[in-house]
C-alpha cells in the first residue's frame, strides 16, 4: 500500500442510487455532477450504485474482443479500457473529484483505488492484489474488480466495477477489459455475499483514508 495523500482533510459526499439502474441514466448523472464540481458549486462526490445488465465499450475499442451474442445492449463510453460487462450484484462506484485539489495525478488515483479495492478485499478475508501492470484488481481464482476512469480537467468520472454476486457467465461472451487470461471472479466464489450497503461503506472509507476525504452519507 502507498501512504495517503499529503493533503489536509476534505469533506464529501458518499450517495447510494440504488440497484438496477439504467447505465446511461447514471452517465448523465455523473455529468452533470462533474459540470457542479467543475464550478465548485458541490463537494467530490462518490456515487454507489448496480447497473441493470450492459456491456460498454471503453476508449479502446476492438470489437473482436466480443466473442459470442450479447445478451444485454452495448454502449459506447468515453472511459478508458475495453470491454466489459455490468449487472445485478456488482457493486459500482462513481468518484466525481477535483484532482487538483487533493494535488495529485492521474496515476496515483487509479492506485488509490485499487488500493481501496485491495483492503476492503482482505477485510472480508479474501486475498487481493494488483496483477503487475494491469488495471485493477486480481485473487487466486482471477480478476475480481475493474477500473476505468476519465478525467477531465482535473474532474473525475467513471470509476470502478466489483463483483460480489455478479452471474460470471455474462463475461464468457466478451474478452473483458482485453485480456486473454483475464477471467472474472466474484466475492460469491469465496463464499462471501455481503450486504452491497455494508461493501459500499467500506471502500468509501478505505478510498478515504486514500485521498484524504471524509465521505458524509
Amino acid at each position: 500500500m502507498t501512504k495517503s495523500a499529503k493533503t489536509p482533510k476534505h469533506q464529501g459526499i458518499a450517495i447510494w442510487l440504488g440497484e438496477n439502474i439504467d447505465y446511461l441514466k447514471v452517465w448523465n448523472y455523473q455529468e452533470e455532477l462533474k459540470s457542479k464540481r467543475s464550478l465548485k458549486f458541490i463537494d467530490d462526490t462518490l456515487v454507489f450504485l448496480t447497473h441493470s445488465s450492459v456491456y460498454t465499450l471503453g476508449r479502446r475499442i476492438d470489437l473482436s474482443h466480443i466473442v459470442s451474442k450479447l445478451d444485454a445492449p452495448l454502449i459506447e463510453t468515453d472511459r478508458g479500457g475495453f470491454v466489459t460487462y455490468h449487472g445485478p450484484g456488482q457493486l459500482i462506484g462513481y468518484p466525481i473529484i477535483d484532482l487538483r485539489s487533493l494535488g495529485i495525478g492521474p496515476k496515483r488515483y487509479v492506485l488509490a483505488l485499487e488500493n481501496a479495492l485491495i483492503c476492503t478485499l482482505n477485510s472480508y478475508g479474501i486475498n487481493a492484489y494488483k496483477r503487475g501492470k494491469d488495471t485493477g484488481v486480481w485473487t487466486e481464482k482471477g480478476k475480481i474488480a475493474s477500473i476505468g476512469v476519465k478525467i477531465s480537467n482535473g474532474i473525475t468520472t467513471h470509476g470502478f466495477a466489483l463483483n460480489i454476486s455478479t452471474d460470471l457467465r455474462a463475461f464468457e461472451s466478451i474478452i473483458a477489459c482485453g485480456l486473454i487470461d483475464g477471467h472474472c471472479t466474484s466475492m460469491a466464489e469465496f463464499s462471501v455475499v455481503p450486504e452491497l450497503a455494508a461493501v459500499a461503506e467500506a471502500i468509501s472509507n478505505n478510498l478515504g483514508q486514500e485521498l484524504s476525504i471524509i465521505w458524509n452519507w
